[in-house]
């Protein structure tokens, strides 16, 4: 697709007039309807605010005229895993589970490398030939090339290791202590939980990345701990496969 067609569609998937979209980036109707008949194309800066009106990679509103990766983990990236800056605005050089919020969230290779070999298991690699993967992969990625320029100094880590201690020190019975925490996204562990009034609440946001980790019970049987935080708050619950049946153990806030 063209720029005009892209712009066209997501406007009107939005159900927004021309008007309404000009006056949320800032232009005129005039400068919109241009746009919608290829007579002229957005400007950088332009493109960024429809970026974010849109939530579409800048790439996406171009037509997508390259292939996204993140370079952090080596994913390939569609929209709706881009991560966002501290701005609200995607970066589409990193996915959510890399770039949060503004965060880079990996400071060490060796244990982005244990996270991507689990799901390149279930993609069909052997454990040898993901690790092998990650360790030539990784390397060649932007930020790993540019860790000294990129990273925080260590303040994220901090963090992270101030969090497992906080949660360690809740001693809930049968959950073994938490040694790591990692990038979670919203949507794939925002689950609901049964009320006593027989409702069910999420508490979570679907686009929000989190910090969490999954830990198997120490009173055996099918249920694990899950392990959910940020700066606001500690949540703990049990689900079995899947995170079916899940039940709250505990929501504190920080």
């Amino acid at each position: 697709m063209e720029t005009k067609d892209v712009i066209l569609e997501l406007r009107t998937k939005k159900c927004l007039s021309q008007d309404e979209l000009a006056r949320r980036v800032l232009v005129t109707r005039q400068a919109v309807s241009r746009w919608e008949t290829g007579e002229t194309v957005p400007n950088t800066e332009t493109l960024k605010l429809l970026s974010k009106e849109f939530n579409v990679t800048i790439n996406t509103l171009l037509g997508a005229p390259k292939q996204l990766i993140c370079q952090c983990c080596g994913m390939p990236l569609d929209d709706e895993i881009v991560g966002h800056d501290s701005e609200g605005f995607l970066n589409e050089d990193y996915c959510k589970w890399c770039y949060a919020d503004g965060t880079y969230t990996y400071s060490n290779m060796n244990d982005l490398i244990d996270v991507c070999v689990k799901h390149l298991i279930n993609e069909g690699f052997t454990e040898e030939q993901a690790r092998e993967h990650m360790k030539t992969t990784l390397p060649t990625l932007d930020y790993w090339k540019r860790y000294e320029e990129l990273s925080d100094d260590g303040q994220f880590e901090m963090f992270k290791q101030k969090l497992i201690d906080e949660i360690n020190k809740l001693h809930i019975e049968g959950m073994p202590k938490v040694d790591k925490l990692n990038a979670l996204v919203g949507s794939y562990v925002n689950l609901a939980y049964p009320l006593p009034s027989g409702e069910s609440v999420k508490f979570l946001n679907d686009h929000t990345t989190y910090l969490g980790n999954q830990l198997e019970s120490e009173f055996g049987g099918d249920r694990c701990f899950g392990v959910l935080a940020n700066m606001d708050f500690i949540m703990v619950c049990t689900y079995e496969e899947e995170g079916a049946n899940p039940e709250l153990v505990l929501y504190k806030k920080r």
